[in-house]
Formats: C-alpha cells, sequence, structure tokens
C-alpha cells in the first residue's frame, strides 16, 4: 500500500512539474510574441557577399545563422546589418579599399529590401521597429562594425548617414585611426584627436557611439565627450568572463551614468571562458597558414577560407555555452546597474552561438529563461528592444 502511494505521489509531483513547464512555455510564448524585438548586432551581411547565401532561403544553420525564415521562427522584428570591415592598412589605399567595401555592403542591403519590399524594410529611426513590425514586416537596421571606412575623412560619415548607418562600432580587433581597440596594443590611451572629432561629428548626425571592442581607455574617452548616450552592441561582463571584449564593472557604472546600453553577445567566448582545445587551435593556425589573412583576401579567397573553417567546426566541435550561461550577463548586469540598461546583440555569423540558441530561429528559448527567472513581461519588452529605442530616440533628440 505505501509503495502504491508512494507510486501515485511521485506522479503527481512529476505531472505538476510538467504543467508548470508547459506554462512557462506558454507565458514566454506570448510576451516573446507580444515584444517589439531587436538584435543589435549581426555579421549576415558577409555571407551576402559570397555565392550560395540566400537571405530569403533557409541556410544550413552551420554557415549562417540568419535568414528571413529563421527570422520569423525565431520572433525577431528587426536586426542591425553589420557593414563590417576588417582592419587593413591605414593608408590612403587601404581608405580608400575600406570605404568602397563598406558602400557595397550598403548597396547589398539595399538591393535586398527593394527586391522583397513585400517583406522586408530599411529602417533608420528608433520609432521605425515598431512601425514596420505592425506591418508584418521585418526591420532591417544598418550599423557599421570598425570605424576603419571612415578612414581620416571626417565628411565619411555624412556619406554613410545618408546610406543609412545610424552606430559605428569605433574599432574592430585592431587600432584604427580613431581609437584603441581592447585587443590590440595602445597606440593613444584611449581616443585619437580624430576620434574625438568623429564622436562629436556622430553626435551632430544622430549615429550612435557603439564602444563594442573598444579599449577601457577609449570607453572612458568615448563616455567623458559624447553628449548622447552609447551603446556596446554585442559585449558581455567581464566578472563572469575576464575577456578584455566584456565591460568591466566600472566600465558598465559609467555606462548607467551616460544613459546607454549594453547588448549581451552570445558568443560563447564571450559568455564564459572556454576549456583549452589544441586540435582545434592547430587545425585553425593551420587555414590562416593555407590561405593568409581572410580580411585581406579577395571574394574567391574568403570563400575558400570560409569553407576550410567552417570544416573545423565538424571535424573539432566547440565547447558552447548555453542560455542559462548567457542569462547570468543580465541577472549581473540587471543587478549592478538596472534594468533600463540592458540588451541583446548576438554577433550571429559574427561567432554569436549557443549550445541551445544556435541561430535566429531559437531566440526564443531566451526569453524563456528570463521568464523562468522571474523577469515580468515589461522587462522583457525592455531587454528585447525597449532600452535601445530609448537610447537611439535620445541620440536621435541630442542631434535635432
Amino acid at each position: 500500500m505505501h509503495r502504491v502511494l508512494l507510486t501515485l505521489a511521485i506522479t503527481m509531483v512529476l505531472s505538476a512539474c510538467a504543467d508548470t513547464d508547459t506554462s512557462l512555455e506558454e507565458k514566454a510564448a506570448r510576451i516573446h510574441e507580444a515584444a517589439f524585438t531587436v538584435d543589435s548586432h549581426t555579421d549576415t551581411p558577409m555571407g551576402m557577399l559570397r555565392p550560395g547565401y540566400n537571405f530569403m532561403e533557409r541556410n544550413d544553420s552551420k554557415r549562417s545563422k540568419v535568414d528571413l525564415p529563421r527570422m520569423k521562427e525565431g520572433g525577431l522584428d528587426g536586426i542591425w546589418f553589420a557593414a563590417f570591415v576588417g582592419q587593413g592598412e591605414r593608408t590612403p589605399e587601404g581608405n580608400q579599399a575600406a570605404m568602397e567595401k563598406a558602400i557595397r555592403v550598403c548597396d547589398t542591403i539595399d538591393a535586398l529590401v527593394s527586391r522583397h519590399s513585400d517583406e522586408l524594410e530599411l529602417a533608420t529611426r528608433a520609432s521605425d521597429l515598431k512601425r514596420i513590425a505592425r506591418k508584418g514586416k521585418r526591420a532591417i537596421y544598418l550599423g557599421m562594425e570598425n570605424g576603419y571606412p571612415v578612414g581620416n575623412d571626417l565628411g565619411l560619415l555624412d556619406t554613410y548617414y545618408e546610406r543609412g548607418i545610424r552606430y559605428i562600432t569605433l574599432v574592430h580587433s585592431y587600432t584604427n585611426d580613431i581609437c584603441d581597440s581592447s585587443t590590440d596594443s595602445a597606440e593613444y590611451g584611449g581616443l585619437s584627436p580624430f576620434g574625438e572629432e568623429v564622436v562629436s561629428k556622430m553626435n551632430d548626425l544622430g549615429i550612435m557611439v557603439d564602444l563594442s571592442h573598444a579599449s577601457d581607455e577609449s570607453f572612458l574617452d568615448v563616455i567623458g565627450l559624447s553628449r548622447a548616450p552609447i551603446i556596446a552592441s554585442h559585449s558581455c561582463a567581464r566578472a563572469l568572463c575576464d575577456n578584455p571584449r566584456n565591460l568591466s564593472d566600472d566600465l558598465l557604472l559609467k555606462l548607467k551614468e551616460n544613459g546607454g546600453v549594453i547588448q549581451m553577445c552570445i558568443l560563447s567566448a564571450y559568455v564564459k571562458t572556454p576549456q583549452a582545445n589544441p586540435q582545434r587551435d592547430s587545425a585553425r593556425s593551420a587555414v590562416r597558414e593555407k590561405h593568409g589573412n581572410y580580411y585581406e583576401l579577395d571574394e574567391e579567397g574568403q570563400a575558400a577560407f570560409i569553407i576550410d573553417w567552417y570544416d573545423i567546426d565538424d571535424k573539432f566541435p566547440r565547447e558552447m555555452a548555453t542560455v542559462a550561461e548567457a542569462v547570468d550577463h543580465i541577472d549581473h548586469m540587471v543587478e549592478l546597474i538596472g534594468i533600463d540598461y540592458v540588451g541583446i546583440g548576438t554577433d550571429f555569423d559574427g561567432g554569436g552561438g549557443l549550445e541551445d540558441c544556435f541561430d535566429v530561429s531559437q531566440m526564443g528559448n531566451i526569453t524563456l529563461e528570463l521568464v523562468r527567472r522571474g523577469y515580468t513581461a515589461k522587462e522583457i519588452k525592455k531587454i528585447w528592444g525597449g532600452n535601445l529605442t530609448r537610447v537611439f530616440k535620445e541620440v536621435e533628440k541630442a542631434a535635432s
């Protein structure tokens, strides 16, 4: 008799747990559907320049994380496409080539949206996200990752603004003419004199200043100079993962004082420190030795590089962080600086991806984890786009 009662009790507990999980999933789905969701950073345009990729069709998730069918599945209303240009020679010729590539990315995105205007629309204002989503379309925003295409010509900022660029990540992996990178040796100790002009001009135009990839000193220089809030379009908390690409608690507090927003990145190496994988590292080194610097290759060379590079993931799978570990960063940042200063920027197609949020179709898993941890619908809506939209509006206001 006791055994029967025990079995019945266990069955009831398991049933209650299943019902709870179902109700949480239903609640998360409702919140996710009601939110105006936006991803502040993807490198998908790099794929658009290569043969074989079609944004309007489903692609192999091992080769590309983003396309329209999977955006719909993931309930993503808006996306920031980065016009990324890797750092090259800081010469007139190098600057010219960087400018031409940035313009080509803008042309490619313009052409995509024009061909599919029934489902996509270019967005250039903070208010465009809701306006476009309410029409059942996806909002396509343009950012620029790496200020290298600005060269040392301040007038190019006007050109990029006219092309729809609404944020510029000042620097990438290597120091440029604007400021020091977080992953390169210091040249200026922060912003260069030209960089100071760039920040002021961006404020004048209404282009958001993005400090992901910038050194700590560059971050502080910009915070002291900018008259508009800043963003970190794809970064995490250094307290949880000691990577120079992440923001320290001191920098997060400065960001709050500035009124800016940090967009939590889901690139696994920024979420948790990766375990050593010598075979994978050796294979990557061999690809670099075989092909040379990816950013210095022509399109054919880059396509060949990418094939070998992705093959490494098949032969030596990397350990990936989980959604729960990523949301730990949101918890930390919310506890430190508050709910109004945190958002999401995946870095999909630039390395972003988690074990259980591998591509854009699985974005709802982040919402589910937030619901499990007790975040309210109002708070989740802020994280999924409300906070970034607020900063964008303040940048527009500062410009006017």
